[in-house]
């Protein structure tokens, strides 16, 4: 059985070139990513129809930034990997601000200007200490304290993650919390292996009630029809990151902000020899 990657080393070694480059090309993680940031924006509890300002901490090659372009959101992505920055920009044609940060010294963002964050498999890595300097407990606190500042009043913030056991979920938890935050976990299909997602879904403005959790898969499948049909089309239908319908959608986004794009040629979408 392989280590878990946050335990090997800091993540900026981890997510090298070869690795970046497999969250664009992997169908499987492209799918299962922006399942994931689909849910973690159901979450935020947005108001509909509203374009709102969004961090994406931990943004890795923009997965989950693409989710959130595609409800009509702006945001800004955070993350410590250069490479997959790096990818993010060259694949999503820089749609959110990019920012390259060690989270764990804190959100370098004014106060209040947030309307929500998500994070999808990030927190976890700020519980393991990569030097004798590093002190988890100290640095998920100095995190969760920018982070409660940068945000509005009344956001949210929803964070995926797979803690490796429950010490680390109350971890996180206890440090989120003495940071001004309320809120808890959010266990979806609590009872299966294969399905089971755990997202901390954190509140500021007072103590809420949190998200229902979803429990069934008739309950998913709903909730992926919903999905679907807010992005024109199921997941099969939909346009394969990197195609040229994917492309000319994307561009045609990019026209409509005012960017200046190359035009379409008969060699777009053709994948690239090396």
């Amino acid at each position: 059985m392989s280590s878990r990657p946050e335990v090997v080393g800091p993540p900026e070694l981890f997510y090298d070139e070869t690795e970046s480059k497999k969250y664009t090309t992997n169908s499987h993680i492209v799918q299962i990513q922006s399942e994931m940031a689909e849910r973690a924006l159901e979450l935020l509890a947005l108001p509909e129809d509203q374009p709102s300002i969004l961090l994406d901490v931990g943004c890795g090659s923009g997965l989950s930034g693409e989710v959130l372009t595609e409800n009509e959101h702006h945001w800004i992505g955070i993350d410590i990997s250069r490479h997959m920055l790096k990818v993010a920009k060259e694949d999503n044609e820089s749609d959110g601000d990019l920012i390259l940060k060690d989270i764990g010294t804190g959100i370098p963002i004014r106060p209040g200007v947030i309307d929500g964050a998500i994070s999808i498999s990030a927190i976890q890595w700020l519980c393991h200490a990569n030097s004798n300097k590093e002190n988890p407990r100290k640095r998920l606190l100095f995190f969760f304290q920018s982070l409660y500042a940068c945000l509005a009043r009344g956001a949210r913030a929803v964070f995926q993650f797979y803690p490796q056991n429950a010490a680390q979920s109350e971890l996180i938890t206890e440090q989120a919390t003495k940071a001004g935050f309320n809120g808890g976990l959010v266990v979806d299909f609590p009872n299966s292996t294969k399905a089971k997602k755990i997202y901390l879904v954190l509140m500021t403005g007072g103590i809420q009630n949190l998200p229902k959790a979803l429990t069934d898969e008739n309950e998913s499948r709903s909730r992926v029809e919903v999905i679907d049909r807010r992005n024109h089309g199921n997941m099969s239908s939909r346009n394969l990151k990197g195609s040229r319908s994917y492309i000319e959608a994307k561009k045609e986004r990019l026209r409509r902000k005012g960017r200046d794009v190359k035009p379409t040629t008969k060699y777009t979408g053709r994948k690239r020899r090396h």
